[in-house]
Order: structure tokens, then sequence, then C-alpha cells
């Protein structure tokens, strides 16, 4: 093998690497997912936040609220009081994770999971909090509301 030969040999790797891109490659959103997610973090803060009637915005006139062991809730003055009733109980410390988003025309859904603690306000004992969660969301005239929402213990 020439001199030239073994240049061109070690030189090749290295000119490719110039045309990598210099920054990771970043995954691109449709406006409707921004929307959706930023709902997320708004929801994942209002609830940390224990904001009862921020949280009650977040949902669409008739959502409703499924919580695992607890009744339904449904529209938003019974979703309203479902988390007032959360609050006076428990304090909540989680983050959510999102596992899955698609977005169909005005319907989308979020599958995500959650971790994190929960204090209870009249011991003041605290533990570790962990959930899965469907989110069901419309979008109306007002934007992207929660249409339905249930969480359950991963087994």
């Amino acid at each position: 093998m020439t001199y030239r030969s073994r240049f061109s040999a070690l030189w090749l790797p290295f000119a490719l690497l110039a045309f990598i891109p210099k920054h990771p490659l970043e995954v691109v959103m449709s406006p409707a997912e921004q929307q959706l997610r930023t709902l997320l973090v708004t929801y994942e803060t209002s609830l940390n936040a224990g904001d009862a009637g921020r949280i009650e915005q977040l949902y669409a006139e008739d959502g409703v609220f499924m919580p695992a062991g607890f009744a339904t809730a449904s529209g938003r003055p019974a979703v309203r009081g479902a988390y007032d009733a959360v609050f006076t109980n428990i304090r909540i410390a989680i983050h959510f994770t999102v596992d899955e988003l698609t977005v169909k025309g005005d319907v989308a859904y979020a599958r995500t999971h959650s971790a994190g603690t929960a204090t209870v306000v009249a011991t003041g004992a605290s533990g570790p909090e962990a959930n899965r969660e469907l989110f069901i969301f419309a979008r109306g005239a007002n934007g992207w509301k929660i249409a339905r929402y249930m969480f359950n213990k991963a087994s």
C-alpha cells in the first residue's frame, strides 16, 4: 500500500465526520403536540401546588376525572370538588413522563407515568407515589382541554 492510498484510507473517516450534524437531532413536534405537552406541564405544576381552581380550568366543561378507588367526577364543578377533597387530605409532589402522545384531529390522548411523593396532611407521613395515567383531550374554541383522565397503580 502506498503512502497516498494509506493517507486516503485514513482521511476518509475524518472527512465523513464533517457531515455529521453538530447538534443532536431534534424531535419536531406539531403545534398540537407542543400545546398538549404544555397542558400536561401546567397540570403537573397545578397538582403539585394543590391548585384545584387552576386544574378545573384545564378540564373541558363536560370533563371527567376517574381516580382509582374513588367516585367518578363528571363536569367541571364535580371535578373541582374531587380535587378539593384530594388536596384536603394529601399533598402531592410528582413528575409526569409522557410515554405516548397521539393527536387525531380535535381529539388526542396521552399515556403517561408519574413518580414522586404523597404526604398525608393530617399526619405529615410521606411516602412514594407512582401511577400510570391516561389523558384524553378535546380541542374546542378555548384550545385543548382534558376531556377524560384516569390513573391507577401499576401492578
